[in-house]
């Protein structure tokens, strides 16, 4: 049975942990994508945009070597997702395991047969990490249009 693996983020501040989280995803899977989660669903979700807009990210994620194909999420449901893309696998940073979203998240899919996998979140860098110094460096200057600028 082939293997077709799911990972989806943000991948906003493209670093270290989001190259670890795809490289391990390959490691299970016959076929990886990379779900880019939208600006408008960061938004919904975290109440702020990326820094990065969605087909950047995206192309900066197509472009690592094993992930076979990108897939931008425009819904905050994960089964709907299955349905567009149709993945056996679905992975995840350990940080979810045993809270009640991972939980919920595994009965969900269960049901449709996928099988939940967890990865060693990397703790020592984060997109909210590197967003925070930059805030703190005043690297982000004045918001516009709900982007980010550097100031003049």
């Amino acid at each position: 049975m082939m293997r077709v693996g799911y990972a989806a983020g943000a991948f906003d501040l493209f670093h270290v942990g989001h190259l670890n989280l795809l490289r391990q995803a390959r490691l299970h899977c016959d076929t990886l994508i990379a779900g880019v989660v939208s600006d408008e669903m960061l938004l919904r979700a975290r109440g702020r945009s990326p820094v990065i807009p969605t087909e950047e990210r995206a192309e900066i994620v197509s472009h690592i070597d094993f992930v076979d194909e990108v897939h931008i999420e425009r819904t905050p449901d994960k089964l709907d997702v299955w349905h567009e893309v149709q993945f056996t696998h679905f992975f995840k940073g350990d940080d979810w395991q045993g809270t009640r979203k991972g939980q919920r998240l595994e009965r969900r899919f269960a049901g449709v047969g996928v099988q939940v996998v967890y990865f060693p979140y990397t703790s020592f860098t984060s997109s909210t990490e590197i967003r925070r110094a930059l805030d703190e460096l005043g690297a982000f200057g004045r918001v516009s249009s709900g982007r980010h600028s550097a100031a003049a």
